[in-house]
């Protein structure tokens, strides 16, 4: 299956200005734990529940702290083409729950999440990754310096 059989095209973005209780407040509206940043037509970073939480509350940010302050800048991504089978593996690899998805332009065209795949026919692949990135001791983006 590709991607883009299984993806969610309606995503909704934040600019890197915006401040992390908006990003909060388009999260609530939407369901998700993530908003792909978009700037100058391009996805410059991710914001997750996670960010806002342990890189801005944590620090003793407040609510109009921007999103670039908080935001992970190194995007993982996949293409609309690919094929869900090896998407699903990197998941699980990189401990990822869900990625944009881009065209072959690398414009945001949707995001892929776990649910996505495990309500479009791909749930043994699904369960597979989600055991790959339950595993404790992976890389955390959160906790990288965010200066540098």
């Amino acid at each position: 299956m590709k991607v883009s059989e299984a993806m969610t095209r309606d995503v909704r973005i934040a600019t890197p200005d915006q401040t992390i209780q908006e990003a909060a407040s388009i999260m609530a509206e939407i369901d998700a734990g993530v908003v792909p940043v978009h700037e100058d037509d391009h996805l410059v970073g991710m914001i997750t529940d996670r960010d806002i939480a342990v890189r801005a509350v944590a620090k003793g940010m407040g609510p109009q702290c921007r999103i670039a302050d908080v935001m992970s800048h190194e995007v993982k991504y996949c293409y609309e083409d690919d094929d869900t089978d090896e998407v699903l593996e990197n998941l699980g690899d990189q401990q990822l729950r869900r990625l944009p998805v881009v065209n072959r332009d690398k414009r945001l065209v949707g995001i892929l999440s776990l649910g996505d795949l495990a309500t479009s026919g791909a749930n043994g692949a699904a369960a597979t990754a989600l055991a790959g990135i339950c595993q404790p001791g992976g890389m955390h983006s959160q906790t990288a310096n965010v200066d540098g």
